[in-house]
């Protein structure tokens, strides 16, 4: 896997990633930026968030749940001195569908938390605290 990252700027950067996806990244205004783009620390969270919710996803459909949402909605904190580093991480899933089973999407989100997230296990493993929680929506079939 290889990406790269262009300086364009200020404090902004062009992000690239191995299969020709773009992003662009920037600083906050007092840090030299001008706030038009995602902050890389922001992006690691974004990446955790969508590895996650693939996992999720997957898992409950394998499980021939009725899912029609997936959101993944992360809280962060960071330490106060250089390098801040992430401390502790909450992902709270809200799972949206039809007869959905609590026991398969607990089941789903410890999976994706203990075997499958790479990026969850791999800041999980650098000493990052990581709580898992999640909430299911009922819609009716219709």
């Amino acid at each position: 896997m290889k990406v790269s990252a262009k300086w364009v700027g200020d404090a902004m950067f062009l992000g690239e990633s191995g299969s020709g996806h773009c992003v662009v990244m920037d600083g906050p205004e007092d840090h030299g930026g001008r706030n038009v783009g995602v902050r890389p620390m922001e992006m690691i969270l974004l990446g955790m968030a969508g590895c996650a919710s693939f996992d999720v996803v997957s898992i409950l459909k394998k499980s021939r749940q009725k899912i029609s949402d997936c959101m993944a909605h992360i809280e962060a904190e960071r330490a106060d001195t250089v390098p801040a580093v992430f401390t502790s991480i909450n992902i709270h899933f809200v799972v949206t569908g039809i007869d959905l089973k609590e026991k398969q999407v607990e089941r789903a989100v410890q999976l994706s938390a203990e075997k499958y997230c790479s990026a969850s296990i791999m800041l999980a493993r650098a000493g990052v605290g990581i709580s898992h929680s999640h909430e299911l929506r009922a819609v009716e079939e219709g």
